[in-house]
């Protein structure tokens, strides 16, 4: 009989390439990846990857029962998800997933509120560039930007959030020395992957074609309040912040809707459903924040 252990050891190794890959991803030491794997060559009498100097790579054997394998880790998640969706018990791990600048800037207060309201709930904020996915049960609630709700996958449901705009932004010191004639040349600052939205114009004030580049948004937020030039912020972002302000003759932006999802039976258990309710009216409070409508004024 086939050990469902060692083929999600096989699954890891054949999906990065390599047994450090694996090993990180499943938490284990590179000899327990190697053992499980050779457990599973032993039981099927077949060899699943070629050893390479630049990785693992699936023998013939190996890329069909890949194929078998996936299908195994889709029945198990359904499984799992289905007796997952009958616990209604409010003790236990949720794991939540967002971009990093919407736990740090808007709802790790709301999350606070929560946990002290059930302390029982041992919560897990995984806010990272890469959303974790749901169907494999890396997370039980996402908390995801929208712009087209066709685009997400059809087992993904929730209630819709507010709308969420952005806007062009600078420091209030840059601007009021832009305005009495003491401000040397402006830049945009930029994440370096993305550059200057097409969507984004410079107003009423003109920069240079050398930009200041970052790598992430906390770079980039510090950047700004620091007078280095303006760069395009949600407007939960730059409206809150009383260091900065919108740069002038600059319109605001959709990004996309809110969307508060879960997936499966996952959504049926009580912890789940607590705290979706309780997310959901935090961001219909937020609403005017987010939509840019609270703006305070330059």
């Amino acid at each position: 009989m086939i050990d469902w252990d060692d083929v999600r050891y096989f699954l890891a190794a054949a999906r990065g390439g390599s047994v450090r890959a694996a090993a990180g991803r499943l938490g284990v030491n590179h000899a327990t990846v190697l053992r499980r794997i050779a457990q599973l060559e032993e039981r099927l009498g077949a060899q699943m990857f070629d050893r390479l100097p630049t990785g693992y790579r699936l023998t013939v054997a190996g890329e069909e029962v890949l194929e078998l394998a996936i299908q195994m880790e889709t029945s198990s998640h359904q499984l799992e998800t289905r007796v997952l969706g009958r616990d209604q018990s409010v003790r236990g791990l949720l794991r939540v997933t967002l971009t990093p600048i919407l736990a740090t800037h808007l709802l790790m207060p709301d999350f606070a509120d929560f946990a002290r309201q059930h302390p029982d709930i041992e919560m897990e904020i995984l806010s990272s560039g890469e959303l974790a996915n749901l169907t494999n049960r890396e997370a039980d609630v996402a908390i995801r930007v929208v712009y087209d709700r066709k685009t997400l996958p059809l087992n993904l449901h929730g209630p819709k959030g507010p709308e969420l705009f952005g806007g062009v932004y600078i420091s209030r010191d840059r601007l009021a020395a832009w305005r009495a004639g003491t401000a040397d040349t402006i830049k945009w600052i930029v994440i370096s992957m993305h550059g200057v939205p097409d969507w984004a114009s410079e107003g009423e004030l003109r920069t240079t074609e050398v930009p200041f580049r970052v790598t992430d948004a906390g770079a980039e937020i510090a950047a700004v309040r620091q007078g280095l030039g303006i760069t395009t912020l949600p407007c939960f972002v730059g409206d809150a912040d009383p260091m900065l302000v919108r740069v002038p003759g600059t319109d605001l932006h959709l990004y996309g809707t809110l969307w508060l999802l879960t997936q499966g039976e996952t959504r049926k258990t009580k912890r789940v459903r607590l705290f979706t309710e309780f997310i959901s009216h935090s961001l219909a409070a937020h609403a005017p924040l987010l939509t840019g409508m609270s703006f305070p004024g330059g």
